[in-house]
């Protein structure tokens, strides 16, 4: 708990945003221009049936399954699960950190950017910062994620690479997050990258999105010489 009592709004715009002068908000005030901020296009649950050979077929059956922890984390409460709620001025007032952070793709860039050198403005200590880079332990129950369906590896809240979905240089330090739709922001320590990638249509893969990966791909391997970042990539 904050001792100062604030919102998880409040501290992050604080403690995190202020100080990296990054736009972005946990819960958008009134005062920030509303024709700013793009307009999300979703799908209809239904639709992912259309899309199999992008989306795991375990997850989609999930999230079709009413009484999976699947559909009940997605839907809850019930109005979020429409993606396209997030539109919404009451909505994006909301302080839910895991749905409705609404900012610049460049100040998502910008945070893990600092994570990536070091975090010296974001106030990350050396026992953080080994922790996020190194490789995550195992849960004793395995690595199945239980809302995606799929498995996973995360350390400290945060994904790291796996078989699946390789991201950043090949040392494996990277963490980072992705989000519905296609979206995907990480910290690459050993490049001392920051990378984010956001878009205002919904695609249909959990990770590995073309567009994303496709940006990537032409920075991390192109330009840094890094190993490529798409996994369909054929390189000499």
């Amino acid at each position: 708990m904050d001792p100062r009592g604030r919102s998880i709004g409040g501290y992050f715009a604080e403690e995190i945003a202020d100080p990296l002068q990054a736009e972005f908000h946990i819960g958008v005030a009134s005062t920030v221009d509303p024709n700013l901020i793009a307009h999300i296009h979703g799908f209809k649950s239904f639709q992912m049936l259309l899309h199999l050979g992008e989306m795991p077929f375990s997850f989609v059956r999930a999230f079709t399954n009413p009484r999976s922890l699947t559909a009940r984390a997605f839907n809850n409460p019930r109005e979020l699960g429409k993606v396209e709620a997030v539109n919404r001025s009451d909505v994006r007032a909301l302080e839910i950190p895991a749905v409705n952070g609404v900012g610049q793709v460049r100040a998502i860039a910008k945070l893990y950017g600092d994570a990536a050198t070091g975090g010296k403005m974001l106030g990350l200590g050396a026992d953080t910062l080994n922790a996020l880079t190194r490789a995550a332990s195992p849960p004793s129950e395995g690595v199945r994620d239980q809302v995606l369906r799929v498995d996973t590896t995360y350390s400290l809240g945060y994904m790291k690479p796996f078989p699946e979905f390789r991201f950043g240089s090949s040392a494996g330090k990277a963490f980072g997050t992705m989000g519905l739709g296609g979206s995907f922001a990480f910290a690459d320590p050993d490049t001392g990258v920051g990378f984010a990638y956001a878009m205002n249509r919904c695609g249909f893969h959990l990770w590995n999105d073309p567009r994303e990966v496709a940006l990537r791909d032409a920075l991390f391997a192109t330009v840094l010489g890094e190993a490529p970042q798409d996994p369909k990539a054929h390189r000499p």
